[in-house]
């Protein structure tokens, strides 16, 4: 700040040259007297130390010298008054800076001070150099504090001590030296001020260092230009970007005070850098665990592979949250599906590689890989150009030998695929709106307890969410919702799914998605599906459902509660088995689906909501609750609720255990599936074997395996009305479905009696 250049204030008093009307020998005010033409002053013009100066023989005991010039006196201004000036004869005096304080009117202020430190001069030709500063404010280094009552000043000398002494002086220099103050005054410092330049070539590291130093709790101001720098910079105070700044890729500014979107945006000119840069600052720093993207929107016009962005890590393990904001994808070629196809080969005996695989250069990290039987939400993990091989996210099931896969890669506004590992990252309060241009995000190919909480995937081109390896292990998604790109297609021309996993111990808690092919595809055991409302259906008339979820792996002890199940169904499967025929490993168990709601409407009578598709033979469940859900159609009516899919193979129901169907409410369905199921079998006519018919109520057509327990309802009588007494005895699994209950007494007998089938060993 200048008031001289800013204002165009006058300060500097004429020189002595100008003539010495223009110096009092009083106050300096209007009628005091001047020097012009008094006896004991005179002008030099070619002193040897000042050039041109003033020669004054002191002839009172306080020789003043003021300038008549009325200098203004403003409110945060400080003004420095300097003088040179040297004995030259005659008896040696003190100099001292000295002014006079005008108010309102002209009139003198008194109460302040006026005069400065005496200085004695001691040999005659010494220069000897006075300053003083005169200001509003009682700042360090300011000599006269006038507050805010003066409005102007004279400003000068006087000389004390002896009379007879003569002395030279130098023109008196008065300047605004409010800069050296107002940035104490003002709150901030500006980089500029410790030699930044600002001009995008010059390597300012060292200004922003020093400025961040002298801030002291005060902020920083990065006034207009283009700072270079050339290494990282971490700022310990607050920072206003009015310029911008540069750096090469692999350095970070970190911003302690205001670490959020809106800061780096303007320090780097624009969203999609200053969020990159802030997701580097974010996972080196130690003293952030939350980007703020203030409910900023950040166009995005290709992916941000963050690997990149972040530059100088391969894994991160400590908790990070990225929060509050949107990504807003634009149209863009960036986002273009990259798709090639490649012969390879397949072995069960390295279960997820591929090898041989041609233009192997050309297959991308993250690729979708789809071919004859590979299974669904298989990507590559990791590939070796030089071997000639591809490392899969999951088993291809029974696809042997060699043949032709195509590899898809999608595009996704923010890619972790690059990472090594990445644990505890977390979206919270985030949308991402794709707009059917690209996909949302990749998981990382390792890692643990990533977590979406409250975020919404609008519009997703193919996926939401895409885990490449385990970086899925205990991921949370929680209270999101995921609409999809395809809402208008019918349901079996839709190939987006919102989200895939392959790893253990999920929690997918109250969500909501609507008409994607697949809600999740999910491996892996341990998982807490809980609370969500996911719907599938579309505008046609009996038309075909797709599976919300799909459950791909065999033993998962999982638990599906609560949630809305809507015009699709739950398909459980082993696709991503290497080995799919059941040999000695578990089978189909550890699922718990409790307290559901599921409905559908406008379907054939074929739907069902409960689907094994056992992808080879043997395998059978063991360990299946399906209890407390209701089941409602509406404009339709459905055969029963559950089926195996037999397109591979069936199941092999002599080894169910531990299967239970019990306490469901069934609306709008013809047949209900319950185990144990409890029957009333009348015989009207007396006979010593009765052939009771539960078959139709046990789950996938499985066998009545067991009768829990037999009641008679009344008399068991013979065919004379004599009462039977004997116990009866029951021969299961009959009939050619196996299906059928012999109940065989002793004697021909008649009556009712309540029995209870069961399709399972109890345990």
């Amino acid at each position: 700040m200048n008031k001289a250049i800013t204002d165009g204030l006058v300060f500097m008093p004429p020189p002595f040259s100008a003539g010495l009307i223009n110096w009092s020998s009083g106050d300096g005010t209007a009628g005091a007297p001047s020097y012009q033409g008094a006896a004991n002053a005179a002008l030099v013009s070619a002193d040897a130390d000042f050039g041109g100066c003033l020669e004054l023989l002191k002839t009172q005991t306080t020789q003043k010298l003021r300038a008549f010039l009325q200098t203004p006196m403003l409110p945060g201004c400080y003004l420095q008054v300097k003088v040179r000036i040297k004995a030259v004869s005659g008896a040696l005096p003190s100099v001292r800076i000295a002014a006079w304080a005008g108010g309102v009117a002209d009139a003198a202020v008194a109460g302040i001070p006026t005069t400065g430190t005496s200085l004695a001069l001691t040999t005659y030709g010494k220069v000897e150099t006075l300053t003083a500063i005169i200001g509003s404010g009682n700042r360090p280094g300011v000599n006269l504090v006038w507050g805010t009552t003066p409005i102007s000043g004279h400003f000068g000398i006087d000389l004390t001590g002896a009379t007879g002494g003569v002395v030279r002086i130098d023109d008196i220099e008065i300047e605004d030296v409010t800069s050296v103050f107002h940035r104490v005054l003002m709150d901030w410092v500006d980089v500029k001020d410790y030699g930044a330049k600002g001009d995008g070539i010059t390597d300012d590291l060292l200004a922003f260092q020093a400025a961040n130093t002298a801030a002291l709790g005060r902020s920083v101001l990065v006034s207009k230009g283009t700072y270079f720098l050339s290494d990282h910079v971490t700022f310990t105070t607050a920072v206003r970007f009015e310029g911008t700044v540069t750096m090469p890729v692999a350095k970070r500014l970190t911003l302690t005070r205001n670490f959020d979107l809106p800061s780096y945006e303007r320090a780097f000119g624009n969203e999609m850098t200053g969020f990159k840069k802030g997701m580097q600052a974010l996972l080196n720093a130690a003293d952030h665990v939350t980007f703020d993207l203030t409910g900023r929107r950040i166009d995005l016009t290709g992916p941000i592979d963050l690997y990149t962005a972040v530059d100088n890590i391969t894994s991160f393990l400590i908790r990070r949250t990225v929060r509050n904001g949107q990504f807003n994808a634009l149209p863009s070629t960036s986002w273009n599906t990259a798709a090639v196809t490649s012969q390879a080969t397949y072995s069960v005996t390295a279960a997820q590689t591929l090898t041989g695989v041609t233009n192997v250069a050309n297959v991308q990290v993250g690729s979708l890989v789809t071919g004859n039987g590979v299974g669904r939400e298989i990507y590559v993990l990791a590939k070796n150009v030089g071997a000639g091989t591809v490392t899969l996210s999951r088993p291809m099931s029974a696809t042997f030998g060699t043949q032709v896969l195509t590899f898809t890669r999608f595009k996704y506004m923010l890619d972790l695929s690059a990472f090594a590992r990445v644990d505890k990252l977390e979206f919270n309060d985030i949308d991402f709106q794709c707009n059917g241009e690209c996909s949302a995000i990749m998981l990382p190919p390792a890692g643990t307890t990533m977590r979406f909480a409250d975020c919404v995937f609008n519009r997703p081109k193919d996926r939401a969410i895409t885990s490449i390896g385990d970086g899925c292990q205990g991921m949370f998604i929680d209270q999101c919702q995921f609409l999809s790109n395809e809402q208008a297609a019918r349901v079996q021309d839709r190939t987006t799914i919102a989200f895939n996993v392959n790893s253990n111990d999920t929690k997918i808690r109250q969500n909501r998605a609507v008409r994607f092919k697949h809600f999740a595809v999910i491996d892996g055991t341990g998982h807490m599906i809980l609370g969500n409302h996911w719907f599938q259906g579309d505008a046609e008339v009996a038309g075909i459902r797709s599976a919300g979820i799909v459950l791909a792996s065999t033993n998962i002890a999982t638990v599906v509660s609560g949630n809305y199940v809507d015009n699709s169904f739950i398909e459980w499967t082993n696709e991503h088995d290497a080995e799919p025929d059941f040999v000695s490993e578990f089978s189909f168990g550890g699922l718990s689906v409790t307290g559901n709601i599921f409905i559908t409407g406008d379907v054939g009578s074929f739907f069902r909501w409960l689907v094994i598709t056992p992808r080879g033979p043997g395998h059978f469940i063991s360990g299946l609750a399906v209890t407390g859900n209701a089941f409602r159609t509406f404009n339709t009516t459905i055969d029963r609720i559950e089926a195996v899919d037999t397109t591979f193979a069936t199941l092999d129901f002599s080894r169910f255990r531990n299967v239970v169907f019990q306490n469901n409410t069934f609306n709008g369905i013809t047949q209900s599936t319950v185990s144990p199921v409890m029957i009333e079998h009348q015989q009207n006519t007396a006979a010593t074997t009765w052939t009771v018919t539960p078959g139709v109520y046990m789950p996938f057509g499985a066998w009545t395996r067991n009768v829990q327990s037999i009641v008679a309802e009344g008399q068991i009588n013979g065919p004379a009305a004599e009462i039977r007494s004997d116990m009866p005895w029951v021969r299961v699994e009959q009939g050619p479905l196996k299906q059928d209950v012999q109940v065989n007494w002793a004697n021909t007998s008649r009556g009712t009696v309540q029995i209870t089938v069961r399709c399972d060993n109890p345990n």
